[in-house]
């Protein structure tokens, strides 16, 4: 997350730690931006508090952890900490990033070390399903049943990444049988963050897309310098805790399509910059089918303007079917797309909720 005022004249004075106390959906890095940035942000203010405070979506969830991890935690009668305490996997592996706890640790550090569930095998999916995928997943329960999870696993905290681009990828169409994707499906995923503590997640797309090579180009600041250009195989699904488990030995790429007969592969590029800056640099190697931002706060981040133009006019251009996804509000897509008088971009699909398979990590947030 980034100052909302970030450009109001002055530079950041640091982190964006002071959060807007009436919705709490944004936040700055001082006093002085919160007040200068306060005319665009009270039109939207009101309706992001609601949105804030829209926990009883929850009940249509099936976790029997919803409650306590969501309208506890939002109630302040229970801390993430003692949240993830309770299920053994406090400030350890992917979790880590998962309370204030590892606030401290940057994207810097190498993930490698903490690409483990530290949970055991029957809590997480650390291998190949046991069974085809679906033919759609539309929920929460369809996912657990289907990889055998009971629902009292917490990993759908971490899973709303992988699933998230799934839900993506079938709103869109690029899943039916008659898609263009088949052999290889090219994402450009813009404005990581947390992701990048949690890259082994990932790992998940391997059972979501059999057969498959899905290829995620990740572009945004928050990508280190020194990982700029980075590419990272993700061979094997993430670990589980148990060391006689076959995840240990599993060989490398095991995703195989019955059907075609072809392996399935999932590789992340890090680009560190502004997606309309090197956008014609990436698409040189691999032009997108998919454009995702699922941390975008477009209403909220005038940064996000020029990635939106520059998104627009590829829609209006490209020589094969783009699909843009955003998790936007109706306001900010009447918003985006009168700003940039782009009512005839018919292809732009600006979807309001990518189902449940986000909305859980929203309603987590401390």
């Amino acid at each position: 997350m980034e100052c909302a005022g970030k450009g109001r004249g002055t530079r950041c004075l640091g982190p964006p730690r002071k959060r807007c106390h009436r919705c709490g959906a944004v936040a700055y890095c001082s006093a002085s931006h919160q007040i200068l940035h306060w005319s665009d942000h009270k039109e939207e203010c009101k309706r992001l508090a609601q949105q804030m405070k829209s926990v009883d979506v929850l009940n249509d969830f099936p976790f029997t952890f919803s409650q306590e991890a969501t309208l506890m935690v939002h109630e302040k009668k229970e801390t993430r900490c003692s949240f993830l305490s309770k299920r053994g996997v406090h400030q350890v592996g992917m979790w880590l990033y998962e309370c204030c706890c590892g606030s401290s640790v940057t994207s810097s550090d190498c993930f490698r070390s903490n690409d483990g569930w530290h949970l055991p095998r029957i809590l997480c999916p650390c291998n190949e399903p046991v069974a085809p995928i679906p033919k759609q997943l539309s929920s929460w329960k369809d996912y657990y049943e289907w990889r055998c999870i009971p629902l009292h696993s917490p990993v759908a905290l971490l899973l709303h990444w992988p699933l998230m681009i799934y839900q993506a990828i079938q709103v869109t169409g690029l899943g039916s049988s008659t898609s263009e994707i088949r052999d290889k499906l090219c994402i450009h995923y813009l404005g990581p963050e947390k992701e990048l503590l949690q890259l082994a997640v990932f790992a998940e797309l391997h059972a979501l897309f059999p057969g498959v090579h899905v290829h995620i180009e990740l572009v945004g600041p928050e990508i280190p310098q020194h990982r700029d250009g980075e590419r990272i195989d993700l061979g094997n699904y993430a670990h589980c805790i148990e060391t006689d488990c076959i995840c240990k030995s599993a060989s490398e790429n095991l995703s195989w399509d019955v059907q075609t007969g072809r392996t399935s592969k999932v590789t992340l590029q890090l680009r560190r910059g502004l997606y309309h800056d090197c956008y014609h640099e990436i698409a040189k190697d691999f032009s997108p089918h998919l454009v995702i931002a699922p941390n975008a706060g477009i209403a909220a981040y005038s940064s996000w303007l020029p990635t939106i133009v520059c998104v627009l006019l590829l829609l209006t251009s490209h020589s094969h079917s783009l699909h843009l996804c955003l998790l936007v509000t109706e306001k900010e897509a009447f918003t985006i797309t009168s700003k940039q008088r782009a009512e005839s971009a018919c292809n732009l699909l600006l979807l309001l909720n990518i189902s449940s398979f986000v909305y859980l990590e929203e309603c987590f947030r401390s």
